[in-house]
């Protein structure tokens, strides 16, 4: 199947094989002609799996109509982060050659006076945050009154962030006949309630099986003492044969301490947290996809928001608190079919959250002890006839030492 036969036009489709993008995946197959026919639409998928355009190419065709002229704001797309909108901004410049989408992107960090500025030039699709979007609505300076289509993009991780009643005051001020089209990982409680209230008998187009990471993925854990992770994590950085490396802490401040820390050990670092202006941050990101910056050290705010081609490893520093943000992060590789690696740093104390995490994917990861760094593997509670993890292959019960490695749709009841 190609793309003019999900109902796209010529010149879409065109594009979409001129970027080598030949055949559709699941979401984009299933999700586009539901969308192309005006339904609302429920779309659960796994990063990397291309959501963005299965909304995008669909909304710029419905631009490109006499209907789609008229003026005001007829799209809204609310997003969790500065990152993830502008990479939505940005593919929606990359499909729409002739512009006939004109975007306003209004995110935290960036000029309000300047986004005002484009927004009274006329905007037909404004890409948001919300807390931004709710500085704009009390100040008056956006109208949301004429919105045909709200794409809700990562619905769970907004939810999860606590942007509910920021959510539901925007929708209130939306056309109560509208699209409403919802994108996420997971299908949570959260999720279902917003559909249930805001959403007309959605399509559900899910094709992803909850928690579970990308078969692309190898995944391993290195367990290690508290006082060596950082300089396991050197040890990694200079054995693994990776050429763009993403490692994940769980503070501001910590993703600050590493990255000075690396920098020290002459590796190309940048970072990116909440901290960090919005021009430093979309500075760190580019220097990251250009090459610049061999290693990004982030917070789970760039979990779902870096969008960059050939990552060859992810590095959880620390375990995440949540389960399921185990899975967005490892979820920046291993994409577009490309091999990933995914390496966690396992202190004793981590050893229950990623117990957690193995429930949650139903995968095992296997455990690397690494010499000289204080690491040691859980104790197996009941012996098993099979290897335990962790163990040689060779059948002689040594652990395993460090070695470097090249790297259909239904109806919403």
């Amino acid at each position: 199947m190609n793309f003019a036969e999900l109902g796209l036009i010529q010149p879409l489709a065109d594009r979409c094989k001129s970027l080598g993008f030949n055949e559709p995946t699941a979401i984009q197959s299933q999700g586009i002609p539901v969308i192309l026919e005006g339904s609302d639409l429920i779309g659960c998928a796994a990063t990397g799996t291309g959501k963005t355009a299965a909304f995008l190419l669909p909304m710029i065709q419905k631009l490109s109509s006499e209907k789609g002229k008229r003026p005001g704001v007829r799209m809204l797309v609310l997003t969790p982060t500065r990152e993830l909108a502008s990479q939505i901004t940005d593919n929606l410049q990359l499909f729409d050659v002739k512009k006939k989408a004109r975007a306003v992107t209004i995110v935290g960090g960036a000029s309000a006076n300047k986004q005002r500025f484009e927004l009274r030039r006329g905007a037909q699709v404004v890409i948001a945050t919300p807390g931004r979007l709710t500085d704009h609505l009390e100040s008056g300076t956006i109208d949301l009154s004429r919105v045909e289509v709200l794409v809700l993009d990562e619905a769970d991780r907004m939810l999860d962030m606590g942007f509910l009643p920021v959510i539901r005051r925007i929708i209130g001020l939306l056309p109560t006949e509208r699209q409403t089209l919802l994108f996420s990982a997971t299908m949570s409680s959260a999720v279902e309630e917003i559909a249930r209230q805001y959403m007309r008998s959605p399509e559900i187009v899910n094709v992803n099986t909850r928690g579970k990471a990308a078969v692309t993925v190898k995944q391993t854990a290195y367990p290690v003492a508290l006082e060596s992770k950082t300089n396991l994590l050197l040890h990694l950085l200079e054995q693994e044969d990776a050429d763009r490396v993403l490692v994940f802490t769980r503070t501001r401040r910590g993703a600050e301490r590493l990255a000075t820390l690396l920098t020290a050990r002459k590796h190309q670092v940048s970072r990116i947290h909440a901290d960090r202006t919005q021009p430093q941050r979309e500075a760190a990101l580019r220097g990251f996809r250009d090459g610049r910056y061999r290693v990004l050290v982030a917070t789970d705010i760039a979990a779902r928001g870096i969008d960059v081609d050939s990552i060859s490893h992810v590095i959880n520093f620390d375990v995440p608190d949540a389960a399921e943000d185990y899975i967005h992060r490892i979820g920046r590789t291993g994409r577009a079919g490309n091999e990933g690696h995914a390496l966690t740093l396992l202190t004793p104390v981590d050893e229950i959250s990623m117990r957690a995490i193995e429930k949650l994917t139903g995968q095992k990861v296997e455990r690397i002890v690494v010499p000289g760094f204080g690491g040691v593997l859980p104790v197996v509670e009941k012996a098993s006839p099979t290897r335990s993890l962790g163990r040689s292959r060779g059948g002689g019960g040594g652990f395993r030492s460090f070695s470097p490695r090249r790297s259909g749709g239904r109806r919403f009841a």
